[in-house]
């Protein structure tokens, strides 16, 4: 078990040695500590001064990442070992953007003829219809990418089974100028093949040919071709690519036609770039590991309980919305590899607003609250679209209160003489994350990113981040309840409290 380890009993006696340090006393201690507790990779600057840690932390930070084998569980996966123990899987969502896999590079330039095509034709609304990574990555890609999007072309994203969700999705929207882009593998998703129907019902009273205005991302080309779909229209993905890493699969067919072919490719630039630093950078200088092994010492010794996202920037108002699901339902597990019951505690929740929004929300708890919450800023050094108000660049507002939250939250400061509430004590810790600007290539650089951070946090908590079945289990009791929701349905059997609301509702 973890906590018997010698390097975890280590790293734990140590915590109690320097757990009352204050980022303060470090900083005054090491003057150099700004620049050099910080690493740098495919366009990303990481600084992790403001960690509550010293060198010895990282040192035995970094020996409990060789004692948990991290480096041999990195290497399993790039030469697609089935590491996707439960399911008898690899994983090789990097594969995705190797540029050296014949299968996914056909896919791939079938995307580009298809995307050209409707960037060139008559087609001026895509609506992409999916759940989970299906919508997730694509809804967050188009809002990070959309300064490089055709504006000519308007894109929609319909998840909720909520009819809601289709109707206000469609409203304004003329069905001959609209594709619906149905993404599912298995072509079963309860939610999604919903509203795929709805779509089709709406294109159908309209009297236009379902073939004409719907592509599939699935792997079922028997449901595919019933439900009336070209085949050719259906572009496939892997049993070796989860939903939650599939944004630079064929999943990502809505932000090809978003941003064009290049721009895609530009983008699998980024996150090859950072699969490959993850693989041969010393853990040292390595960014994920770092990352996820800062997120390992706060949840685990110092019991913090969540992690916050903050990207300095409006068009990565979704980046934290993906990276929930990316992070909770790869590390919500509480059973080991071996099926053994965690005595530990597993992945943080993960959540963020866009800065400055979140300023004037929910930072007066992380800066006095009592909960200790870790910070990500994510930051660039330009804008893509610069504004100057009385001789005062937007861009430099926004930055400044980037170095100055962290800053804040760092140090603090001392109340006035008898006012004691306005006491910041500080020592808050935060990470910040720098780029030029934001490009298709630096956005797969952040998602490849936490990516592999997850995968460090998995490895050192030996826990499987690439199954999900709590979620499964949900969809398979929701389907059997749904035939007992009618009126005229039978009679519920179920557990009491479950037998009454359902009651309540037919009633």
């Amino acid at each position: 078990m973890l906590t018997e380890r010698p390097a975890w009993k280590a790293v734990q006696q140590h915590y109690e040695a320097v757990r009352g340090r204050h980022l303060r006393e470090l900083f005054a201690e090491d003057p150099e500590r700004g620049t050099r507790l910080a690493a740098e990779a495919a366009g990303l600057y990481l600084d992790y001064s403001k960690n509550r840690v010293t060198d010895e932390t990282l040192r035995l930070l970094i020996a409990l990442a060789g004692e948990c084998d991290l480096r041999k569980r990195i290497d399993a996966m790039f030469t697609g070992e089935h590491i996707n123990l439960t399911e008898d899987r690899a994983v090789m969502h990097w594969a995705l953007r190797s540029g050296t896999n014949h299968e996914v590079e056909e896919v791939l330039r079938r995307m580009a003829v298809f995307a050209n095509k409707i960037r060139g034709g008559t087609i001026r609304n895509i609506v992409n219809i999916g759940i989970g990574g299906s919508d997730l990555g694509p809804v967050m890609a188009y809002e990070a990418l959309r300064h490089y999007s055709r504006r000519d072309l308007t894109f929609r994203f319909v998840s909720n089974v909520d009819g809601t969700d289709f109707v206000e999705a469609t409203r304004d929207l003329k069905p001959a100028e609209t594709l619906f882009i149905v993404a599912s593998k298995t072509f079963t998703t309860l939610e999604t093949m919903a509203n795929a129907q709805a779509a089709k019902n709406w294109i159908g009273a309209a009297s236009l040919p379902v073939r004409e205005h719907f592509v599939a991302l699935s792997t079922a080309g028997d449901r595919v071709k019933a439900f009336g779909i070209d085949l050719e229209n259906m572009f496939g993905f892997w049993d070796w690519v989860g939903g939650r890493y599939s944004m630079d699969s064929a999943i990502g067919l809505s932000t090809m036609i978003a941003i064009g072919p290049e721009n895609f490719r530009e983008m699998l630039n980024g996150f090859r770039a950072i699969d490959q630093h993850f693989r041969e950078t010393p853990f040292e200088r390595n960014l994920p590991v770092l990352m996820g092994l800062l997120t390992v010492w706060y949840n685990n010794f110092f019991g913090a309980q969540t992690v916050a996202v903050l990207p300095y920037d409006q068009y990565l108002k979704r980046f934290p919305a993906y990276l929930q699901q990316l992070t909770m339902e790869s590390c919500g597990k509480s059973v080991t590899r071996d099926g053994k019951r965690a005595d530990y505690q597993t992945g943080p929740v993960f959540w963020g607003e866009p800065g400055t929004n979140g300023q004037h929300s929910f930072y007066q708890l992380i800066h006095q609250g009592t909960k200790l919450i870790p910070c990500d800023f994510i930051g660039f050094r330009e804008t893509l679209n610069p504004l100057v108000h009385d001789g005062v660049a937007h861009h430099d507002l926004l930055m400044a209160n980037v170095f100055a939250q962290s800053k804040a939250l760092a140090f603090g400061q001392a109340a006035p003489a008898g006012q004691p509430y306005r006491e910041f004590d500080g020592n808050r810790p935060s990470n910040t994350i720098l780029a030029d600007r934001l490009t298709p290539a630096i956005l797969g650089s952040l998602v490849a990113l936490y990516e592999h951070s997850v995968f460090t946090q998995a490895a050192i908590w030996d826990i499987n981040a690439f199954d999900q079945f709590g979620v499964e289990l949900g969809k398979v009791l929701a389907k059997e309840i749904l035939p007992v929701l009618s009126k005229n349905g039978p009679e519920p059997h179920d557990d009491s409290s479950t037998v009454a609301l359902i009651k309540r509702y037919r009633s």
